[in-house]
């Protein structure tokens, strides 16, 4: 029988992952974690008193993306198909959950997996390099619940940013690259671009970028850019309270204001809708949009995505903050399905509800 896992599975759980796996093993706290206080479901098959198999499932806040964690057979029970009905059944929670899509990572060893996960219809979009404790790379799979969306998807190669700061440089890396595949996509370029686009102060910790700052920085990498802005006035400063910071922010984003006005950067002050972003999409356009975290990571910061395509109800974005802490990977990051209506409310940032949107054209356009 498979049922809904909890806390009194505690040690049962830690018993039969030490019997499935040999590293990567969930520890008693995580477990603890994940079966109570985590955005995960987990799963159990259970026949008479003994638990044979379990499936994880985490869930992205915010998105429509589900990602299977977890999912271990008792060696002796392998071969009977507890495996294939452990994933269904954990498809079947990711849909009861309005997910649109199941991601998983496994060992680009463990055969035996991969022909369970491409019999049930998944589909290689990746490889993870040196994922494992062991070294050993992990191939990302994906499955589509919701078979009748088809994302167009620009092919915008993933770059998650390496420090807490730098989401817009990671933005614009995979932006240009989109455009340019000779974009060099590495650490020295993200920080080169915050270097140089950065408005000094963010809140108590480093300078964030704000969109003058990229938009310059992608121009002088050869890009058309078309900028636009909900106001005129200085972006972020509700975020500082030294009068002092607010006033460098002020310059810093006038200087920036200045030089794109010598510049042929389109600057509009104005906002997009959904409908507007997919219209330049279509265009052929690639977007960096600014959103506020808090739907995603219940933390009120700015933070920079990258659009990277529509259908008639999402809208689906790599965000380059991958985010450890809550057991996330690049996998749960890359073309998360949001739907449109939501997003509209995420597009936004502060009391006075910023907006930012840059768009990135190849040069000749």
């Amino acid at each position: 029988m498979i049922r809904p896992a909890s806390l009194s599975d505690l040690s049962a759980l830690l018993t039969l992952e030490k019997r499935c796996f040999d590293t990567d093993q969930l520890s008693r706290r995580s477990f603890r974690y994940l079966l109570t206080e985590g955005n995960a479901e987990t799963i159990v098959d259970e026949r008479y008193g003994r638990i044979r198999g379990y499936a994880m499932v985490l869930f992205n806040s915010g998105t429509s993306l589900a990602r299977l964690y977890s999912l271990a057979v008792d060696p002796d029970y392998r071969g009977r198909g507890l495996g294939a009905d452990l994933l269904a059944a954990a498809e079947e929670v990711a849909r009861q959950c309005d997910c649109i899509s199941m991601r998983l990572e496994i060992r680009r060893d463990n055969s035996r997996g991969i022909a369970l996960y491409r019999k049930a219809g998944y589909k290689k979009f990746g490889v993870h390099p040196d994922y494992y404790e062991d070294h050993m790379d992990a191939f990302r799979f994906e499955k589509e619940l919701a078979p009748h969306l088809k994302p167009d998807l620009v092919k915008v190669p993933f770059y998650g940013q390496t420090l807490d700061f730098t989401c817009g440089p990671a933005a614009l890396l995979m932006a240009m690259s989109a455009l340019n595949p000779d974009v060099d996509l590495n650490r020295k370029s993200e920080l080169r671009i915050w270097r140089e686009s950065t408005t000094i102060f963010m809140m108590s910790g480093h300078g964030g970028c704000d969109p003058y700052g990229l938009a310059l920085a992608a121009y002088r990498r050869g890009f058309s850019v078309e900028v636009y802005v909900s106001e005129t006035g200085a972006l972020f400063v509700d975020s500082v309270r030294s009068q002092e910071k607010k006033e460098v922010m002020r310059i810093v984003q006038e200087d920036f204001i200045a030089q794109i006005r010598e510049l042929p950067i389109k600057l509009h002050y104005g906002t997009l809708t959904v409908e507007g972003l997919q219209e330049h999409f279509m265009d052929g356009g690639v977007l960096l949009v600014l959103i506020s975290s808090y739907r995603i990571y219940h933390e009120k910061f700015p933070h920079w995505i990258v659009v990277t395509g529509f259908d008639d109800r999402y809208i689906y974005v790599h965000d380059p903050y991958v985010d450890e802490a809550a057991e996330r990977s690049p996998t749960d990051c890359i073309n998360m399905p949001i739907l449109k209506k939501d997003f509209a409310l995420m597009a936004r940032y502060g009391k006075a509800g910023q907006k930012a949107v840059i768009i990135l054209r190849r040069g000749e356009e």
